[in-house]
């Protein structure tokens, strides 16, 4: 018996139905009855930062990490949407896989992750 996996996560916001909307729309997110969300089973990263890392906004204390399937496609779909996508090629690891980032409508730092097993195949 333990923890089989996260649960929800759960936020404050100055417009949570506006978000709620937009995270809906542009990341497939919280789009069922109150915000229910099927994932698909696959890795999740529970890890702490030093409260004075860069690796995200230092007045925000945490940092929204998504798994998807096709880092390209995704990022390309965020665009045309008028999302500005940030890629650095230093965030990708190999063996973890690679890394965008965007911010939702509040400034909040979203991560996407792009597994590597999910590019063999």
């Amino acid at each position: 018996m333990g923890v089989t996996g996260i649960g929800g996560f759960f936020f404050r916001s100055h417009d949570p139905d506006a978000l709620r909307a937009w995270y809906a729309e542009h990341l497939g997110v919280g789009a069922g009855e109150y915000g229910v969300w099927d994932t698909q089973a696959g890795p999740s990263v529970f890890s702490p930062f030093a409260a004075d890392t860069d690796y995200f906004e230092r007045d925000k204390q945490w940092m929204l990490n998504l798994r998807v399937d096709d880092l390209d496609e995704m990022c390309e779909k965020l665009r045309a949407a008028g999302i500005e996508v940030i890629r650095k090629p230093e965030w990708d690891m190999p063996g973890v896989g690679r890394f965008a980032r965007i911010h939702d409508p509040e400034g909040n730092a979203i991560e996407l992750w792009e597994p590597e097993a999910s590019r063999q195949g």
